[in-house]
């Protein structure tokens, strides 16, 4: 496991769009800051946490240029607290202990304090619920490599919460490279990632028809939940334009919404 000079803890490696994925992070957490004031004392009692259960280890090197860069939970502290408004908890997971104890270390260097959940992220999920206040502002960054690490609990789970903001990675390279292997008779994969698929998409159509249909199959069942996806969902693709994942932000909150809504790239390629 490749670590960093810096400070002898374990790196993870990426590709350069990270960054951009990075960079929707940091804008949401800017414009959220008042509505997250509202819950911080002196102003209010419930709090605002951050949720990341696919942490890594805090920081990551570009495998094209070699540059290290933060992770997604360092780059949510540094943010909240660069704006004036920081999360009162940061609430991190992931499957490598070794990684998710790197990004713990990390944090409290960078002056915080991360609360560490055991397991995967649909482990992890359970013992996050317990703890965070259901009065609360909560933000949930889900970030997995491939779509069998984002089960559909996890989001029903995070959804029960009446302010649950969360920003959501879906793998469509994932989707790209392996949507035969996982529409087979038998492979459970996509039915971990969007319950109940089999009955409603249609296989005798395009891979590209199939993936479409499978994407708005997801959406409807988080609006079941009683959360609505925002309109316009980024397609983020690689240098070679290859198309590697959609970013969807759901939540309860209008407001919440437009925020999202409004601080998306105009130029960025969007579905829906």
């Amino acid at each position: 496991m490749t670590s960093d000079p810096t400070d002898d803890l374990p790196i993870d490696e990426v590709g350069s769009w990270a960054l951009e994925k990075h960079e929707r992070l940091k804008k949401y957490i800017d414009a959220s800051r008042g509505a997250r004031r509202k819950f911080l004392p002196p102003a209010g009692t419930g709090g605002a946490s951050y949720i990341d259960l696919y942490c890594g280890s805090g920081k990551s090197v570009i495998r094209d240029n070699g540059q290290i860069i933060d992770g997604s939970p360092l780059v949510a502290f540094n943010c909240a607290r660069a704006v004036h408004a920081p999360f009162s908890e940061i609430h991190i997971a992931d499957q490598n202990t070794e990684r998710r104890a790197a990004a713990a270390t990390r944090i409290k260097l960078a002056g915080g304090t991360a609360n560490q959940h055991q397991g995967t992220a649909l482990e992890a999920v359970g013992s996050v619920a317990n703890f965070i206040n259901p009065a609360g502002l909560h933000f949930a960054f889900l970030d997995p490599y491939n779509l069998q690490d984002l089960p559909f609990a996890v989001i029903e789970q995070l959804s029960r919460f009446q302010r649950m903001d969360m920003l959501i990675h879906v793998s469509v390279q994932d989707l790209q490279r392996n949507l035969d292997r996982y529409t087979q008779v038998g492979d459970m994969r996509l039915e971990t990632f969007v319950p109940g698929w089999r009955d409603t998409v249609k296989l005798n159509q395009s891979q590209n028809a199939i993936r479409a249909s499978l994407l708005e199959f997801w959406l409807n069942k988080i609006k079941k939940l009683g959360v609505s996806p925002a309109r316009g969902i980024a397609l983020v693709s690689g240098e070679k334009n290859q198309r590697l994942y959609w970013l969807v932000f759901v939540s309860r909150s209008d407001f919440a919404t437009r925020l999202w809504e409004d601080i998306q790239n105009p130029g960025q390629r969007t579905l829906f």
